[in-house]
């Protein structure tokens, strides 16, 4: 009788204990993606405010910041669905089964924010930082805030686009197509990137003939003040980019998001 009892407790102990770290490591993904909610709702939106009610010439030049910004409000309200749905998995109650079920798709819909938006209204402010050191007569010559707003409306018209694809790889779980597409997107954005680093650097290196000092000086802080911003935002999608593809392929293949 004491045989079969152990024989019935030992199985038990290992499930709590498998159970147990698992726990922890969700409990600190839901930490991770509240935190990202909490820092970047109200972060990104005082960005747009001040944007927004700024001068005619600061809202035109900073355009491409605010969709990015905009793109970013709806990143950390992804963030936020992803914790209603880790909670929802761990709950028996139907209200909060639920409420998981709905944000596992608006999670699927909201991802490419991230996966494309972000990266692609990175490349626009690079390409802009490229034009105006490298070609600064093209750069005036499409200045206006019109200009602008076609490259953001096709922009957007792109990342809904990628949306819609999500979804539908969501549906039918064609995990290979997810890992293909975003991939070659990866490719081409850090394609772009870097080729405007590199030409942004080369004209850093170089001065223009018959430059006085003070110009010449304030010529070279434009043009390192472009290069930091295209590093910078570089070096941000080689890091975010790839854990968010991972995340976002576990989702995918994950069975209690189905």
């Amino acid at each position: 009788m004491n045989y079969s009892t152990m024989n019935f407790t030992t199985p038990e102990t290992s499930t709590n204990s498998t159970t147990q770290s698992i726990g922890l490591l969700d409990s600190l993904e839901i930490s991770l993606f509240f935190i990202n909610f909490l820092f970047g709702v109200p972060t990104h939106s005082y960005i747009i405010w001040l944007i927004v009610t700024g001068t005619e010439s600061i809202v035109a030049a900073e355009f491409f910041l605010l969709n990015l910004s905009i793109c970013e409000i709806g990143n950390s309200l992804n963030c936020f669905f992803n914790v209603l749905s880790l909670i929802g998995s761990f709950t028996t109650l139907s209200l909060l089964s639920h409420v998981s079920s709905v944000s596992s798709r608006l999670i699927y819909i909201l991802q490419s924010l991230g996966m494309t938006g972000r990266p692609l209204f990175q490349c626009l402010i690079c390409v802009e930082r490229y034009l105006a050191v490298v070609h600064p007569v093209t750069f005036l010559k499409y200045k206006p805030l019109r200009y602008r707003v076609i490259c953001c409306t096709a922009a957007w018209m792109i990342i809904l686009g990628s949306c819609l694809f999500s979804f539908l790889i969501s549906i039918y779980k064609i995990n290979y197509v997810y890992a293909w597409f975003f991939s070659l997107q990866f490719l081409l954005f850090l394609s772009v990137q870097l080729f405007c680093l590199v030409a942004v650097l080369r004209a850093l290196k170089q001065s223009g003939p018959g430059e006085r000092g003070r110009e010449r000086k304030e010529e070279n802080h434009m043009k390192r003040r472009a290069f930091k911003i295209i590093l910078i935002t570089t070096v941000s999608m080689v890091i975010i980019y790839p854990v968010l593809s991972l995340h976002c392929a576990g989702k995918l293949s994950c069975p209690c998001t189905s």
